[in-house]
């Protein structure tokens, strides 16, 4: 059955991850956004320049953002810290109160029940501050891991917004051979998602960190590679400036994108590959027209 989300289209979500982490990041979704290239974006609200993301958002309430829930710290030099200042025993950050490093540390210490007070403290920051929250997604995909997915979807619930699942993944981190890019857990829950009526993406296509060819080549590849329905790219954007003091040896990927992007080749891209560009503003509008008729014929 054809999605009432897409309705027939080949509908694409470009979206910003990690607005909020620099300031780099913060003027990459600002002036995308505007160029109409990007269509939404997350917001990290643990992140230093989280208070310029609302300063932003004040002055364009257009902007689409949603909440990018973290529970990691994967950077070196530059770390933020939860904002529940929970104990210790909560197991949400490690020895100098920081948030983990790697999702796997969080999966091994943090308490579900804390974890769950974080990120609502992280959705409420964000609405507090005045953003038109759009969707909920998971920061490194550590809000979707087994052990807290049933609290991801929950949070959707009460704060009547999408949730970011799909059915297929590429890009993204290399993985070893016979590894599966979705776990069972995500993939089941994409699934009773989209018999609950919620939005699920056929497709979710992430950042390619090992790219080595140029990049106007490989994102032409990706985006014509799109099936009809609802399709999920989540990339990085940076302006330069700061990220390449952060992250080195990465750094060219964000702002790489962000090249390309604001260089004028994106537009005809789209038209010519028969892209419709959406937003999760439009979903979760959608999403909630949806219920809401449900619910008067109950």
């Amino acid at each position: 059955m054809p999605s009432p989300y897409a309705e027939g289209r080949r509908a694409v979500v470009i979206h910003e991850d990690d607005v909020g982490m620099t300031h780099g990041a913060n003027l990459a979704f600002r002036e995308l956004s505007a160029r109409g290239v990007v269509s939404c974006g997350s917001v990290m609200a643990p992140c230093p320049w989280f208070p310029e993301v609302l300063a932003m958002a004040a002055v364009a309430p257009s902007l689409d953002l949603g909440v990018h829930l973290t529970l990691n710290a994967e950077k070196t030099p530059v770390k933020w810290r939860p904002l529940t200042a929970p104990p210790k025993s909560a197991g949400l950050t490690d020895e100098n109160g920081y948030f983990w490093q790697d999702v796997g540390s969080v999966r091994r210490h943090a308490h579900p029940e804390a974890v769950e007070a974080e990120l609502r403290a992280q959705i409420d920051a964000a609405i507090a501050g005045g953003i038109d929250v759009t969707h909920l997604d998971a920061h490194c995909g550590a809000a979707m891991s087994r052990e807290f997915l049933p609290i991801y979807r929950r949070l959707g619930e009460d704060y009547d917004l999408p949730v970011v699942l799909t059915r297929r993944f590429a890009g993204g981190n290399p993985r070893a051979p016979g590894e599966p890019e979705l776990s069972p857990a995500i993939l089941e829950a994409a699934e009773a998602a989209g018999a609950a009526g919620e939005p699920v993406f056929d497709l979710f296509f992430e950042t390619p960190w090992d790219r080595t060819a140029p990049a106007e080549g490989v994102y032409r590849e990706a985006l014509a590679s799109t099936p009809e329905g609802l399709s999920f790219f989540a990339f990085h954007f940076n302006a330069p400036g700061d990220f390449e003091v952060v992250e080195p040896e990465f750094a060219r990927y964000r702002t790489d994108e962000y090249a390309l992007f604001s260089s004028g080749k994106i537009e005809p891209m789209l038209a010519e590959l028969g892209i419709e560009l959406i937003g999760m503003r439009e979903l979760r509008n959608k999403r909630r027209a949806l219920r809401k008729a449900e619910a008067t014929t109950q």
